[in-house]
């Protein structure tokens, strides 16, 4: 008897729950010589509202946790990764044709880039904060706090590296994430929503969109709710215009970085998407 596979049904990862879009809408996903590998959800601008309140709802927390409790769970989004390590590997070579090599090294890259950023957690502040010389009896000091809610749209030509490589440095420091994955390589973003969902981060923390950075990133970027947009894989569309957009209401934009290079890590993305608060104090006299 022949048993037949169970095909997996790619859906949205929103406030650590697994929905289909509102609109109802799909689209296929196919190998580069066209062959269908799976069907996607279309998300819809209701989609990305919803996001962006899943997110907002979730800052306090994430924000409120302490560095160290941070750095535990992104750490065990590696630890989860690294178990699942050989289905990841199947779907970028589905997706991306590469051979096997090449998409090992991609899965174990990601993973070491998740685990470099964990390590941040705990440590960014001593970098990015400083006591402040001043003339007088006080204290000055300055430390870094996360923006808020920051919209993504990932690079467009990687399905698992580019966006690890843009989604981990918004979370070191407490922001919440509403990351709009690849649309030609969308299989993994919702593999890595399951890795969030089945890890320790609280749902909303990360929310992911599948469909076109064309027809989304619009909304997200005039959203009122929405502190910070990183445009990194938002090289090909009308980028200049949604920074106008986010003028009135977005606190930060990054701009898109293009190349293999794109999305390095690096302590400049943690601090994008930071603000710092100067704290004023007396010292005692006596």
């Amino acid at each position: 008897m022949t048993r037949l596979t169970v095909p997996k049904t790619y859906k949205l990862y929103l406030g650590g729950k697994f929905p289909r879009s509102e609109s109802g809408r799909t689209y296929e996903v196919a190998t580069p010589a066209g062959e269908f590998l799976a069907n996607a959800s279309l998300a819809s601008r209701k989609d990305a509202r919803d996001a962006v309140v899943a997110a907002r709802g979730a800052t306090g927390g994430w924000a409120g946790a302490t560095a160290y409790n941070r750095g535990q769970v992104l750490y065990r989004v590696a630890e989860v990764l690294e178990g699942r390590h050989a289905q990841f590997v199947d779907e970028i070579v589905a997706q991306e044709g590469v051979s096997r090599a090449a998409a090992t090294a991609q899965v174990d890259e990601a993973i070491d880039r998740w685990v470099w950023y964990a390590g941040w957690c705990d440590k960014y502040a001593q970098v990015a904060g400083n006591a402040n010389p001043v003339a007088g009896p006080y204290f000055n000091i300055s430390a870094p706090e996360p923006t808020g809610v920051v919209a993504v749209i990932a690079p467009q030509d990687s399905s698992l590296l580019g966006l690890v490589s843009a989604v981990a440095p918004a979370l070191v420091t407490g922001n919440t994430v509403v990351v709009v994955a690849s649309e030609r390589f969308p299989l993994s973003a919702i593999s890595l929503g399951e890795v969030l969902a089945t890890s320790d981060v609280p749902g909303g923390v990360v929310n992911v969109l599948t469909g076109s950075p064309a027809e989304i990133a619009p909304w997200l970027a005039s959203h009122q709710d929405v502190d910070a947009l990183d445009l990194v894989g938002a090289g090909e569309l009308d980028w200049p215009a949604l920074e106008q957009a986010a003028a009135e209401s977005v606190t930060r934009v990054s701009w898109p970085e293009q190349g293999p290079d794109a999305a390095t890590p690096s302590i400049e993305r943690i601090r994008a998407f930071t603000e710092t608060k100067t704290v004023w104090h007396t010292k005692s006299l006596l």
